[in-house]
């Protein structure tokens, strides 16, 4: 049985020198709730003391201990799995919360349709907004993974639509977040499952939303660069954007995908960008995999009784929404 209250999953790997800044404004921000919580930490096979510090200073953190290192989207899920309260927060472990940081984002649960929000992300040592509410465009028939918009004039009373929430620092309805079984492991080791998780909740029928009053600090893919080459982390970029979009599209758009890919490919080869190559194998490697995530889509439709909405469909809501708001893009 899902009770009242917040569970926080935080996903680790060599995180120690980070857990030691994050944990206690993360317990003075759940404290202010006065909401029932637990904190757990899925650690990726760590190999620092990150396991030794947390049941030393914490022991009160479940702590999940992995025996392979498997990267994000499996992690995390192993703490999602075990949550046991209703409002379930993904938070990076390079992420600290402001203590009032839920407060603003409760709200959010009193309607039935939502999946989830995030509060705006800003610099570990500065002031400059990293992310607000993600801004849905297209570039041919391919959506765009990146592109920010908040409103000009910021209220407590704004609903700003994102297309997708950041696994940094998104609370989520924990029931819903079971219904579409956790992230899709097939984005390991990291990028881009976040939002493949959110465009899901969309065709769904679920809402995302921004909260421009919940904040918190991000110190940028301190852990990816920490332990991943430059190139591997493109090819993996690239590759997780061909499954989101094979995924997602359907009908013309998704033949005009491949058909775009085709083109990209060969303009790769004359340009000796071997990685771009490796992108494409990785996605036909998966093609199977592929298939299985988009019927899930339509398993999971007809568990709920409505219709999935295309990809289009949702960018077209989520755009029409904000043609009614006053906003600055960055």
């Amino acid at each position: 049985m899902i009770k009242k209250g917040i569970s926080v999953v935080i996903p680790n790997y060599n995180g120690r020198e980070l857990l030691v800044y994050i944990i206690p404004p993360l317990l003075k921000a759940l404290k202010k709730t006065a909401l029932p919580f637990e904190i757990i930490i899925s650690d990726d096979n760590s190999i620092d003391d990150s396991i030794f510090f947390i049941e030393s200073e914490y022991p009160d953190i479940i702590l999940i201990k992995n025996s392979n290192n498997r990267g994000f989207s499996p992690t995390i899920n192993e703490g999602i799995f075990i949550s046991n309260f209703d409002y379930v927060l993904l938070l990076n472990n390079d992420v600290i919360l402001s203590e009032d940081y839920f407060i603003p984002l409760l709200r959010y649960f009193e309607k039935e349709d939502t999946f989830g929000v995030m509060g705006k992300i800003i610099g570990w040592d500065d002031d400059q907004i990293q992310d607000g509410a993600k801004y849905p465009n297209f570039h041919g028939v391919k959506i765009k993974t990146n592109g920010n918009y908040i409103s000009k004039h910021p209220a407590k009373n704004d609903w700003l639509y994102s297309i997708y929430l950041s696994g940094a620092n998104a609370l989520i309805d924990r029931k819903k977040l079971l219904q579409l079984r956790g992230f899709d492991e097939m984005f390991a080791p990291f990028y881009v499952e976040d939002y493949e998780l959110s465009i899901r909740a969309w065709r769904l029928g679920w809402k995302c939303y921004y909260e421009h009053f919940a904040v918190c600090r991000h110190k940028t893919s301190f852990s990816i660069k920490k332990k991943n080459k430059k190139k591997y982390i493109k090819a993996i970029y690239n590759r997780n954007k061909m499954f989101l979009h094979s995924i997602h599209l359907s009908g013309m758009s998704l033949l005009l995908y491949f058909i775009q890919l085709t083109a990209e490919a060969i303009l790769n080869i004359i340009l000796l960008r071997w990685n771009y190559l490796h992108s494409i194998r990785m996605l036909l490697f998966n093609i199977e995999n592929i298939k299985k995530a988009r019927k899930n889509i339509f398993v999971v439709s007809e568990e709920l009784e409505r219709p999935a909405m295309s990809l289009r469909a949702v960018v077209k809501k989520i755009r029409l929404e904000i043609k009614t708001k006053e906003i600055e893009l960055f």
